[in-house]
């Protein structure tokens, strides 16, 4: 008897960078042809490492998490991490290609920063969430480098930004305590000078992610301070001594997570650190700004990473798979929900490379005074709103998969579980639109969010679908702006911070859509523009605050 046994082919993946027309389209319209000439193949050799040898180490590595030995064999309190063999490697390749490194080397200048979330773009499916420590990293690297503090800019910022593996450094981020992570005024680490006037940091942290880096920025509040954030100041700590003893820090145990979980969060005690304050005694919040400038901007093309590895490996499998006598792709309404995800997913990544774009001008100093308030306005919006869409693209590509996509051998799940951190990394939903709403951004902000929506719905060339979603994008923003010049009242402002956010991003895509359409002239980008344009766009809509209330009393 023959047997009738069905083995289904697996999704297979190719040069991320060859098979991504989109990104490739967006470079050839943002960078210079010299520029793109220059650094393409390094793009391609990135895009061969994430589909190939990265891929198939992070399927055969699955199983593998960090570990943490707390004591050695003779009772030595040691507390000695090890990580998996991937994120061994991502370490190596992270480096030589120079991932932190090409903003500061700039030797593109503006476009600089392009090149460089091109290439994190490309790496970070791959990587097993190794661009966690990279944000920090970069994070790191320009809070110094704007501090002033020239012999941490002389330590520090050299290996942080060093292509020689042997030499690159990574960088902690050490925020969040059992009192908050958002509300970082709320903590409670001391900063104490010894005898010596040596900073000394006693506290705990709830929760530091990649703790096997070799600095860390951190918040304490020194002596005598008053309460809140602006009693605070910004330490550099390194989190070894010279002899390689940690430095009056104690790993209590690794966090047991739902997803990231090849990063080794920890929970330290700080018993005495050596630190060196980086600013002043005083607004250490203010000071870290910098890095959430950064940190954001890596949440949010990360967000859009994944939302690209989750379709191309769902679109494979469409090509494959077979159901009702047909193949997946052939199926109308597949087709449909697969076209739905790939809009969603074009107009994240224009959001996140106009943030990144706007890094890269104030970086090299080429920037206006409205490009100026159009990023800090953005740089919340762009995050929380990625972010979203990241958990939602993901999670209904999984479902594109069936039974397979819910099963872990497929290096399928880990997806989703992976990109549910994006909302919560570096400000929830709703504290990064309170930032966007209640700091005063808008009032300049939102004239600078229309001038652009302007420019790039003027793109459209007389194309009438192209014309009309960018009306639709410049109406959304105009209901915003009247809605606000009517409400001032703080309690409704905040309730409806997260529609406000939601809609101007919205806009902001679609318009960018329009643009990146009315130049390229394909019909599958007019395609998106439009498809975008079907979906829900306009999100500010009244909601009775009392039935709010009622609803969770």
């Amino acid at each position: 008897m023959h047997s009738t046994l069905f083995i289904q082919a697996p999704p297979v993946l190719g040069n991320q960078y060859g098979d991504d027309p989109f990104l490739r389209s967006y470079l050839q319209r943002r960078l210079p042809a010299e520029v793109l000439a220059e650094i393409e193949p390094s793009l391609a050799e990135l895009g061969a490492l994430a589909g190939g040898e990265l891929y198939r180490l992070q399927l055969e590595d699955r199983l593998n998490e960090p570990t943490l030995t707390q004591w050695d064999a003779w009772g030595n309190r040691v507390d000695r991490i090890e990580v998996s063999p991937l994120w061994r490697r991502a370490a190596e390749i992270a480096a030589s290609q120079g991932l932190i490194a090409i903003p500061y080397e700039r030797r593109h200048g503006r476009y600089s920063r392009i090149h460089q979330f091109a290439a994190v773009y490309l790496f970070h499916p791959s990587s097993d969430v190794y661009t966690c420590p990279l944000a920090m990293t970069d994070g790191a690297a320009r809070t110094l480098s704007v501090s002033g503090n020239q012999p941490l800019i002389d330590r520090a910022v050299t290996r942080l930004t060093s292509r020689d593996p042997a030499q690159a450094w990574t960088s902690g981020q050490w925020m969040t305590e059992s009192t908050g992570g958002s509300d970082v005024g709320a903590s409670l680490t001391r900063a104490v000078r010894d005898e010596s006037g040596q900073w000394r940091l006693y506290g705990k942290k709830w929760f530091t992610s990649a703790i096997t880096s070799q600095m860390a920025l951190t918040l304490a509040r020194p002596d005598g301070n008053g309460p809140g954030g602006s009693g605070l100041a910004m330490f550099y700590v390194e989190t070894h001594n010279a002899d390689g003893s940690l430095n009056g820090i104690r790993v209590e145990r690794l966090k047991d997570k739902l997803g990231t979980r090849k990063v080794p969060t920890a929970e330290l005690t700080l018993d005495g650190a050596r630190a060196e304050l980086v600013g002043d005694t005083r607004h250490g919040t203010r000071n870290i700004e910098p890095m959430l400038v950064v940190t954001r901007a890596w949440n949010s093309v990360t967000s859009v990473s994944f939302m690209r590895r989750a379709l191309m490996l769902a679109r494979s499998y469409a090509g494959q798979r077979s159901a009702f006598g047909a193949k997946l792709e052939a199926l109308p309404l597949h087709v449909d929900t697969l076209a739905g995800l790939e809009a969603e997913t074009r107009g994240a990544f224009l959001l996140a490379f106009e943030l990144v774009e706007l890094m890269g001008r104030q970086e090299a100093g080429d920037i206006t005074d409205s490009q100026r308030a159009l990023l800090r306005v953005i740089t919340p919006i762009a995050k929380l709103l990625t972010a979203k869409q990241a958990v939602a693209v993901v999670s209904e590509c999984i479902e594109a998969f069936g039974g397979a996509g819910y099963v872990e051998d497929t290096g399928l799940p880990v997806l989703l579980r992976d990109t549910q951190v994006l909302p919560i990394w570096e400000g929830t939903t709703n504290v990064l639109a309170l930032d966007a709403l209640l700091r005063g951004e808008l009032a300049v902000g939102l004239p600078a969010l229309r001038t652009r929506m302007e420019q790039g719905i003027s793109a459209h060339h007389g194309d009438a679908r192209l014309g009309a979603a960018g009306q639709l994008a410049l109406t959304a923003v105009e209901h915003v702006g009247q809605w606000l010049s009517h409400n001032d009242d703080p309690r409704r402002l905040q309730a409806n911070a997260r529609r406000i956010a939601m809609t101007l991003g919205r806009a902001l895509e679609l318009a960018l859509l329009v643009e990146h359409a009315g130049v390229s002239k394909s019909v599958a980008d007019v395609a998106a523009a439009c498809r975008f344009a079907a979906a829900p766009l306009d999100l500010l809509v009244d909601i009775n605050s009392e039935d709010s209330a009622r609803l969770i009393e």
